[in-house]
């Protein structure tokens, strides 16, 4: 049994400990939350509120496989498909490397914010010590309800339509099927959670090397039709695609700039792993470590991905756009398919199923965590910030699981391709709106460690390149969300929802912001007053990750 340590420090000090007790081994050690004077800590904007309810039992290994797979699902297998048929090889290769770029400039500006201030559910925490509590709230609420809580029945609703590529039964069962387990491991502990993603991740990484290894290999014409293909789709149909109805210059640049959506969607889910440093052992080693993998994750995963695809398949295959939406439409299987090979669609279609299932778990979890966030800043009821004794919040996590049962939209008239395909650019915009407030949340920080007068080199872990990562990756969401729907404004073009899913996000972020900011009165944190200290968890209060002694432990460590 661990025995609870209570360490008396003043709220609004440097450090907020969990202090282990008992004689157990490295790996198996527990942290409870250190009881402060009267329970309680600044949060955002200057209130106090009671400490995170959070365990740490999240270890290296847990983060790093939850940050090198998360994001990493339909997006990718599937929907990237249809960007390749809108934009052609080279216009989907840009779209998606550009969106790497605004993922990479997200990743190091909340990389360097949450290593050294290691709170629950942070991003609203973060937006409310350094922008305003107004901004917080709107942030907050988008993150919870759009963000995470459609996100989690557009993963479902991706459930139902790959599982048709082999059943016609109602797409409800399979929902059902896929959201009981998802619920269950939440509520358990957020060591299953961890250990889930760990099998969920190396599916994802094993199915992955495997078609880039087969794509290479049928490329180079090592298939069973012995055609060797190189970059012979980029000169037939091309490299770029038009957009419907315009062509030349201006109908290539617009068919490009509609697949920012669908890339977005792609890259969705991955600073989850920034929202677990309140659950991490050791978060000074373990954030940066995972923010750091990012960019081989951007590399490996989509440009390579998706440039191996552009050369596998021309972009006018009408496979890619038959309106399936399951595995028969991702250009992985066409490409598959074309060579010969007749087994290993059905393979596939298992894997990244199992990547659907993982990124609506990674949902849940994140959700649930920024519910707390919420709660503990006074922006959602007190009670979904209770936990268990193992530290889970059944309220927030019930709450955030009953998103799932929008998925069963699935099985109405439109059926779950429909439903997936709405669910999808409502997500991916609600994504982008929160990566740049993250960003311009990073640039209020950075403009409270000058006016302090404090040094970044001082900090747990320094980001590359700012504050003007930050500024790049703010004005790039902006321009994307803002110009999403472009093609709903064209002569014939209008259609009414087509035009709610791409703006819906908007109203959803900017209302509740702005009654809070009306009915609470707030003010906008001046850099010079901003809290930079409340919440830091000091080297001597956290938990060493266990070197690896063989050599093959020691480059798996290196690796992940």
């Amino acid at each position: 049994m661990n025995e609870e340590k209570n360490v008396d420090v003043k709220a609004g000090s440097n450090y907020s400990a969990e202090t282990p007790a008992g004689e157990k081994g490295e790996q198996d050690i527990e942290c409870t939350v250190v009881n402060a004077v009267d329970d309680r800590e600044a949060y955002g904007d200057g209130n106090l509120v009671p400490r995170d309810p959070l365990q740490r039992h999240l270890k290296g290994r847990h983060v790093s496989f939850i940050g090198f797979g998360g994001g990493i699902g339909v997006g990718l297998f599937v929907a990237s498909g249809a960007a390749l048929a809108n934009a052609g090889p080279a216009g989907v290769l840009l779209a998606y490397s550009l969106t790497g770029t605004i993922s990479w400039s997200l990743m190091q500006s909340i990389g360097e914010m949450t290593t050294l201030l290691p709170s629950a559910g942070n991003f609203p925490n973060l937006a409310g010590r350094f922008v305003d509590p107004a901004f917080a709230f709107g942030l907050g609420w988008n993150l919870l309800l759009a963000s995470f809580g459609l996100a989690i029945a557009s993963e479902l609703s991706a459930v139902a339509v790959l599982i048709g590529y082999w059943s016609s039964l109602n797409a409800a069962i399979w929902i059902a099927v896929a959201l009981v387990p998802m619920i269950c491991i939440n509520f358990i502990s957020v060591k299953w959670y961890g250990e889930a993603e760990v099998i969920t991740a190396s599916i994802k990484v094993i199915t992955f090397v495997v078609l880039i290894i087969l794509g290479i290999i049928l490329d180079l014409g090592g298939g069973p039709t012995h055609d060797r293909i190189g970059f012979r789709y980029w000169k037939d149909p091309g490299a770029f695609n038009t957009f419907p109805g315009i062509s030349g210059s201006l109908g290539r640049f617009l068919a490009f700039f509609s697949t920012f959506v669908t890339a977005a969607f792609s890259y969705n889910g991955g600073e989850v792993v920034v929202l677990a440093a309140a659950e991490c052992t050791n978060p000074h080693k373990q954030i940066p470590r995972a923010v750091r993998r990012v960019v081989y994750r951007i590399i490996f995963f989509y440009v390579i991905g998706i440039l191996l695809i552009g050369m596998l398949v021309p972009y006018n295959d009408a496979r890619l756009t038959g309106g399936t939406g399951n595995a028969a439409s991702s250009p992985f299987v066409v490409a598959i398919e074309n060579s010969g090979i007749s087994v290993l669609p059905s393979i596939f279609n298992a894997a990244v199923i199992t990547s659907a299932w993982s990124a609506g778990n990674t949902y849940i979890y994140a959700g649930s965590r920024s519910l707390v966030a919420l709660s503990l800043g006074g922006k959602a009821p007190k009670f979904f910030a209770k936990t268990n004794k193992r530290g889970i919040p059944y309220y927030s996590v019930a709450c955030i699981s009953s998103f799932g049962l929008l998925a069963f939209l699935s099985a109405g008239s439109g059926g779950a391709t429909q439903a997936f395909d709405w669910l999808q650019s409502i997500t991916s915009l609600t994504g982008l709106l929160t990566w740049g407030s993250l960003c311009f949340t990073y640039t209020r920080f950075h403009a409270a460690l000058k006016a302090q007068g404090i040094e970044r080199n001082t900090l747990p872990w320094k980001s590359l390149c700012q504050p003007y990562l930050a500024y790049y990756g703010t004005l790039m969401c902006s321009v994307i969300v803002l110009f999403s729907g472009f093609s709903v404004f064209l002569k014939g073009n209008w259609n009414a929802s087509d035009f709610v899913a791409n703006y819906i996000s908007l109203p959803l972020y900017f209302i509740p912001m702005g009654c809070w900011k009306i009915f609470k009165k707030t003010k906008a944190i001046k850099a010079s007053e901003a809290d930079l200290y409340t919440g830091r968890l000091e080297e001597e209060y956290q938990i060493p990750d266990k070197i690896p002694t063989t050599w093959w432990g020691r480059f798996v460590h290196w690796l992940l």
